[in-house]
């Protein structure tokens, strides 16, 4: 089996802060054509997005996809609700864990895989105040940590 080549579009940092990440699935995406070439310059927001599930499909919500310059009479509306690919297994599964508290459908990469574009999606519980605060902290005291050490190797 060949190794496809993966290529990173964007990624979801803001999901990372505001959100612990109990699960990744990956999923295709339904796409128009002049959507796919737009994706291919980059021109792509995931930061608000969210996936819901929604008579038996999964439904990518907020992500704004700029409208290809050169795409005229076949561009799409740039924040439309994009259908997500799953099994009908992963679908029902999903939607019983989602039903539980706190949990969301968060998408954390768009990406092409090939020539197919996919998404990781989490699932995830929001993360309080404090706890943002904690992981900032953690954050600072490694970098601190890195920073004595780098001086300590050096000299």
């Amino acid at each position: 089996m060949d190794k496809k080549e993966v290529k990173i579009i964007s990624q979801n940092k803001k999901a990372l802060h505001d959100f612990f990440v109990e699960e990744k699935i990956e999923c295709g995406i339904e796409l128009a054509g002049t959507e796919v070439k737009s994706l291919r310059q980059g021109k792509v927001n995931m930061k608000d997005s969210f996936a819901e599930v929604r008579n038996g499909e999964v439904f990518l919500c907020g992500m704004h996809i700029s409208p290809y310059e050169f795409g005229n009479i076949f561009n799409k509306d740039p924040m439309r609700d994009r259908r997500l690919l799953l099994h009908k297994k992963e679908i029902s599964r999903l939607a019983g864990t989602v039903q539980q508290k706190g949990l969301t459908l968060v998408p954390l990469d768009l990406y092409f895989s090939g020539s197919r574009v996919k998404v990781t999606l989490a699932v995830a519980k929001g993360k309080k105040l404090y706890d943002k605060r904690a992981d900032m902290a953690e954050k600072d005291s490694q970098r601190e940590i890195d920073r004595r050490m780098k001086e300590f190797n050096v000299e």
